[in-house]
């Protein structure tokens, strides 16, 4: 199952970074429950790996009032192989 990186950012207010903690605290999804987010180290967004079918099924994860401002990215983890495979096709 393809893996995402979700990035959600908020605004840089204490309001904002409250009302993203809080939406994501009740929004009740093991994902939402399990995000990091940067705001103690003045970066205010917060971040989520989660392995899902497709695109779209990341983006629902996202709690409605962000879904429009996430950035979703399929992400692979290359094994040695690949990385030397890469590694020759970009010579």
């Amino acid at each position: 199952m393809p893996r995402y990186l979700i990035e959600v950012p908020h605004k840089n207010t204490k309001k904002e970074c409250d009302l993203a903690i809080k939406v994501f605290r009740e929004t009740g999804s093991h994902f939402i429950t399990h995000a990091d987010f940067g705001c103690p180290d003045n970066v205010h967004k917060a971040w989520l790996n989660i392995n899902v079918h497709d695109r779209e099924d990341a983006r629902r994860v996202v709690p409605r009032p962000y879904r429009e401002s996430a950035k979703i990215i399929r992400v692979k983890r290359l094994n040695t192989n690949k990385v030397e495979r890469l590694l020759k096709h970009h010579k």
